[in-house]
């Protein structure tokens, strides 16, 4: 099966078209304090001309309703990215799902949502997340990984956690909140080639 790929943090429409024609799954756009934050009509005017096949998903942390109501108003995103504690607080309408992030070293819940997003403690910092953390949730349910991925370590990272999904950030960025369309490419063809080396070899890599 191949590797979700998701890239996240976009933040020009120079991004998004880089992102969309070197074959991304999903693109992210985020709205809390971050150098990559954009306005929900910043998001919904760059996301206007992507692909139904692309998946977009709204990056929060900590969100009030209000903030989610407004994201909502002018994205419409088919996934709502934030801390999995948030989701007490918020509702979802629509169409759109959860998708909870917990972070390395911290407490787990007894029972796993059926897709989750593992990261290192502090989102867009480029910190790796512990990937052997990673793997073992990775054996009971669908783990998207992020934290500090980039094209040069994410094979090795697919190799040891084995991920549903992959996500980057400042791994493909030329300055913060700045994406580079070659690194976009280079990231993607490294997750292609992973995929079709362990797809090659088995479980025994």
């Amino acid at each position: 099966m191949s590797t979700l790929i998701k890239i996240c943090g976009l933040t020009s429409s120079d991004a998004v078209e880089a992102a969309v024609e070197a074959g991304a799954d999903a693109i992210g756009f985020v709205f809390a304090e971050s150098a990559r934050r954009v306005s929900p009509a910043t998001a919904g005017r760059l996301a206007a001309g992507v692909p139904p096949g692309t998946v977009k998903i709204a990056v929060m942390r900590h969100p009030s309703q209000d903030d989610v109501d407004r994201v909502m108003d002018h994205l419409e995103p088919e996934f709502l990215q934030t801390d999995a504690e948030d989701y007490d607080q918020i509702t979802l309408v629509g169409t759109c799902r959860p998708l909870p992030v917990y972070r390395a070293g911290r407490s787990l819940p007894d029972r796993l949502p059926r897709l989750m997003l593992f990261e290192g403690p502090l989102s867009g910092s480029g910190e790796v997340a512990d990937w052997e953390e990673a793997r073992k949730l990775a054996l009971e349910t669908r783990v998207v990984l992020a934290g500090g991925l980039k094209p040069e370590n994410v094979e090795a990272a697919m190799r040891t956690v084995r991920p549903y999904g992959v996500d980057v950030s400042s791994g493909v960025e030329s300055a913060p909140g700045v994406k580079s369309a070659r690194l976009i490419r280079s990231f993607i063809e490294a997750v292609h080639q992973a995929d079709s080396r362990l797809d090659s070899i088995g479980d025994d890599s």
